[in-house]
């Protein structure tokens, strides 16, 4: 659902134009006339030519869909569950205990739920620190008695599930271990943190009375050159509600989705700091990116405030003229795309005391009917963004970011989510898992379940310039409810999610078809199976099934080792709820999955898993 109620042009709007234009259409690959003339092969193009004498990047048997309850890849490949949810994070740490009995002091040193966004920092040969993201709780599983009755020991527990998980692993005798160790932490909804940029912690928008703690609904996130881990605060506004009859959302709090009834954690009912009532600041201290020094544990996260408050879905980091520049997403439908370039190149801001993610400017993107786009600032007393106009400062530019992009005439998108650079093209890619659906030339549905993916070339391929070309890189679908989808059984999905584009120039794509919608008749998913993993060539425009998860999960988060012979991956949320299935309930939490352990006593769980070549090769290859 849209809380975006700008009359800025919708980018659907924008598409139809910009596709009555187009000029390819091959192997899962719909491409316009334009910049990607050149980078997108269609049959008998000089692309197409070239690409029969290089490398093929798809060289694996395509795994067919499946809504078993098994991660199933491709033949040759391995895959190996590492650590799911409940793992204690050193050896001296409390055990799992299968019926959820662990209490939340034992939470907070186990690792967390719902497994998202991944980083692995190298350490030497075969050994790395793996720091990743977890985005929710489901609370059904999370107690032994479920959520029916929520206690301040529950909403503990709770908060201790959520955050970032930080943890050194080591490959030893062909198997991924975790590995006990002084770097290994949890960072939670309870950590203390810190902020800095223009809303620093004095900031009266930050204000409670208390220090400010914790990060919640982490979702994607991103790696800094000088070697820290960037988690990204999404659907914050969930976590917020009140049992006060007479509270009403300022325009602010409506803007970002915060309401009285919240999205059913009733955290407020254990822990006043999520009572809307009773500390109306705590919503401002949530949305933003956050920095994390993983070789460091006694450091403390510091929230980024120049990066924006939004719904973070990424936080994409390149370099460009020896500035940093971080692509971000606003992952809710009619949202926007943003970027950061720092105000100076990044090693000479660090060498004289100012941090890269603190000084620069903030930019959300608008696209135009011709193919090109710009990048409009977020900068107080530019534009619209004036003390005539209401905008005190940047501090209230930041913290108001969505309205801001709204007053420049952003376009709004369906969704954005992960966003990934190519390495050796610099194009930009970003997935947007679907929207509310508006009838255009190139995806002519409605409403659009289904998905795409956008491509943009920066000017001269500079990541720090203001304006820029794109076009539709791909279209998901099921060519069964859309026969001009050019995806075909070895390559139809659905809401592409999780992005990343490897060394060789594979885009490892993930998909996360909502819970309502997995194998259910009654949708436009009916065909699609489980959440699975594809890889599309950027050349080709070949799409390929790589992976395909177990019930009711999402497959996200997505790294490598630096030789690229493992990937780790998320199997997020197994055993979520279905509607084809019986719902889980602390009767029986294995109703939908009990992957990974099959335990006939136990549950589900979310869980990182290592994917290797059974040869030990370079992986995709």
């Amino acid at each position: 659902m849209s809380s975006n109620p700008s009359g800025n042009r919708l980018f659907q709007d924008v598409v139809a134009t910009r596709l009555s234009r187009r000029t390819a259409l091959t192997g899962g690959v719909v491409a316009a006339a334009g910049f990607l003339g050149a980078g997108v092969a269609g049959p008998g193009t000089a692309a197409a030519a070239g690409a029969r004498h290089r490398r093929r990047l798809l060289n694996f048997p395509a795994v067919p869909i499946s809504s078993a309850d098994t991660l199933t890849v491709a033949d040759g490949y391995t895959a190996e569950v590492l650590i799911p949810w409940g793992t204690p994070i050193r050896a001296n740490g409390p055990a799992w205990r299968r019926d959820a009995s662990n209490s939340a002091a034992d939470q907070a040193r186990q690792i967390g739920m719902g497994h998202d966004g991944m980083q692995y920092f190298p350490l030497g040969p075969d050994r790395g620190l793996l720091v990743l993201n977890h985005e929710y709780a489901d609370q059904v599983l999370l107690f032994p008695d479920g959520d029916a009755v929520m206690t301040p020991e529950k909403v503990a527990k709770s908060l201790a599930a959520h955050g970032v998980s930080v943890v050194e692993v080591a490959l030893r005798r062909g198997r991924w271990q975790l590995v006990d160790s002084r770097y290994n932490r949890r960072i939670t909804t309870d950590t203390p943190v810190r902020f800095s940029g223009p809303l620093s912690g004095n900031h009266p928008a930050l204000q409670t009375g208390a220090e400010p703690r914790g990060t919640l609904n982490n979702c994607s996130c991103g790696a800094t050159p000088w070697g820290t881990y960037l988690t990204c605060e999404e659907n914050f506004n969930e976590y917020f509600a009140t049992e006060d009859p007479s509270w009403e959302p300022t325009p602010e709090q409506a803007r970002y989705g915060v309401t009285r009834w919240g999205y059913g954690y009733r955290w407020h009912h254990g822990n006043p700091r999520f009572d809307l009532a009773a500390t109306p600041n705590e919503p401002n201290r949530f949305g933003w990116v956050v920095e994390i020094d993983p070789r460091d544990p006694n450091s403390k996260p510091v929230k980024r405030t120049a990066l924006g408050r939004i719904k973070h879905e990424t936080a994409t980091v390149t370099e460009s003229r020896g500035r940093v520049v971080v692509y971000t997403g606003d992952d809710q439908v009619g949202e926007y795309i943003y970027k950061f370039v720092s105000s100076g190149r990044w090693r000479t801001m660090r060498a004289t005391g100012r941090h890269p993610l603190d000084h620069g400017t903030l930019y959300v993107a608008r696209f135009d009917d011709d193919g090109t786009g710009r990048w409009l600032p977020l900068k107080h007393g530019t534009g619209p963004l004036t003390a005539a106009n209401g905008w005190r400062d940047q501090a209230d530019v930041l913290l108001r970011t969505r309205q801001a992009a709204d007053a420049v005439g952003a376009t709004p998108m369906d969704r954005p989510e992960w966003i990934a650079v190519h390495p050796n093209t610099n194009d930009v890619y970003v997935t947007l898992s679907n929207g509310t659906g508006f009838p255009n030339a190139a995806n002519p549905r409605r409403p659009n379940p289904f998905g795409h993916i956008v491509r943009w070339r920066e000017r001269h391929g500079d990541a720090t310039a203001t304006s820029f070309e794109w076009d539709i890189f791909l279209l998901a679908g099921d060519p069964d409810f859309d026969p001009s989808v050019p995806l075909d059984a070895a390559s139809k999905f659905g809401s592409p999610d999780g992005l990343a584009v490897d060394r060789d120039g594979r885009m490892w794509i993930q998909s996360d078809i909502s819970n309502s919608s997995l194998n259910n008749p009654q949708t436009y998913y009916v065909n699609l199976g489980n959440n699975a993993l594809l890889v599309a060539d950027p050349v080709t425009g070949e799409v390929r099934r790589f992976a395909v998860g177990p019930r009711g999960c999402e497959l996200s988060g997505i790294a490598f080792t630096p030789d690229h012979r493992t990937m780790f991956i998320n199997v997020q949320h197994p055993g979520e709820a279905v509607p084809t299935l019986e719902r889980p309930s602390p009767a029986n939490p294995r109703s939908v999955s009990n992957w990974p352990d099959r335990d006939p006593k136990g549950r589900p769980r979310s869980a990182t898993v290592a994917i290797r070549r059974r040869d030990g090769g370079v992986i995709g290859r």
